[in-house]
């Protein structure tokens, strides 16, 4: 089987994390796949295959080197998918042989494939795509990554001349909800390194992530009927208003690319009397990343001096960290997908990743881990689609560094 058309299979599961859930994982619908992939590990010849209390799927294809003592790898993508978008009822389709021009995935709604707003599907000429009808996401991120894990692990079974050692597989719940590492168990996984399988292009390793802090903002106000709030009235909306408005606004994710940071303002919920703003805090440098906190705190003093004590708390919770600290120590990782990229034809790019995914987690957790592309593009979107001959390109790059490990 073709990773697309597990990919397509993996689509009719509807496994959107919750973070407003307080279950492990976040929703029963990730527990479902998860058995599934249980079965189909099983199936495949993974006789550990199994899934642990908290959503984790875990597996492991044993070394066909005899008497091998080598360095165990693993390979790890994510179960579930975003629900800002919809995810429920996705409908695929191949478009065969592109030709370069624009997909209209959905004319009534106007979601297109525009390839004067994507440049890079001008390298994708010739290939095949799989689409969504623009009424959802597709889903590739990150089944697209499962399914070329299980490919791979298919691949293996049916050609025992490929020689490798041992190899640990995992699936994790809640990675969309920044929750994907959170139980996730490194001793029992068993490897020594790992790759997450939940990037872009065929060819992409990501070893730099954001450094990341989530920001809860507590504005209260004072509630007066408006016909006699003269001098008493405290709009804590206005006050949500004019905090946003004194953080600066070429900070913002809008107005950055590459390296720079931002802070964003993810959520904002309230009434007069009060408000909740959620901002997501990012920066590749740490310590310029401490420097924005301090920013939310000092404007919150500022507005406390202003409109009286408590009026504003802030409260601030680090969620991961810039995984390359974590991967220096370990440039086998990179050199050796770097190697395997290029002898599949490819030319490895790595781009500071504006983001983070479970791998940043993991790294810092005793699980170097950087991550690798899925050949799909536009994630949490309409406009998503992956690429049938990437898919299989990345495919035979994780058989590469499966062989690569099989003799460090």
């Amino acid at each position: 089987m073709r990773a697309y058309e597990r990919l397509i299979k993996y689509t009719k599961f509807e496994t959107g994390s919750d973070d407003t859930s307080i279950t492990h994982p976040s929703t029963q619908e990730q527990l479902i796949f998860g058995k599934a992939l249980v079965e189909e590990m099983k199936s495949l010849g993974m006789k550990d295959a199994v899934m642990d209390e908290n959503g984790y799927v875990f597996g492991t294809i044993d070394a066909n080197i005899e008497n091998w003592s080598g360095t165990i790898i693993g390979f790890i993508a994510h179960m579930d998918v975003v629900r800002d978008v919809p995810f429920t009822n996705i409908k695929t389709n191949i478009i065969e042989n592109y030709d370069g021009s624009e997909i209209i995935l959905n004319g009534d709604k106007n979601v297109r494939l525009n390839p004067e707003e994507f440049k890079f599907m001008k390298e994708y000429v010739g290939m095949d795509l799989l689409v969504t009808d623009g009424t959802t996401l597709l889903g590739a991120d990150d089944k697209a990554g499962i399914a070329e894990i299980l490919t791979m692990a298919e691949t293996l079974y049916m050609n025992p001349e490929i020689k490798h050692g041992t190899i640990k597989i995992g699936f994790t719940p809640d990675e969309e909800i920044s929750q994907g590492a959170d139980l996730f168990d490194v001793k029992k996984f068993g490897a020594e390194f790992a790759y997450t399988v939940d990037g872009g292009a065929f060819g992409e390793i990501e070893y730099e992530t954001f450094n990341a802090t989530n920001a809860d903002i507590f504005l209260q106000g004072v509630s007066i009927h408006p016909g006699s709030a003269k001098g008493k009235l405290v709009n804590a909306s206005l006050l949500a208003m004019e905090f946003n408005s004194m953080l600066p606004v070429q900070e913002r994710p809008e107005y950055t690319e590459n390296y720079d940071g931002f802070y964003h303002l993810d959520k904002i919920v309230g009434i007069v009397d009060n408000v909740k703003m959620h901002y997501l805090l990012r920066d590749h440098n740490l310590a310029k990343l401490e420097e924005r906190k301090v920013v939310l705190n000092e404007t919150a003093a500022k507005l406390n001096m202003k409109y009286g004590e408590d009026t504003v708390r802030v409260e601030l919770k680090d969620s991961y960290y810039n995984m390359i600290e974590q991967i220096k120590p370990h440039w086998h990782l990179i050199d050796n997908a770097y190697e395997a990229i290029r002898e599949l034809g490819g030319t490895p790019v790595s781009t500071p990743v504006r983001g983070g995914t479970d791998g940043s987690r993991l790294s810092f957790m005793g699980l170097p881990c950087p991550n690798l592309g899925t050949g799909s593009h536009n994630h949490h979107g309409k406009a998503e689609f992956a690429c049938l001959q990437a898919m299989d390109k990345c495919v035979a790059l994780l058989i590469k560094l499966a062989e690569k490990y099989a003799n460090r």
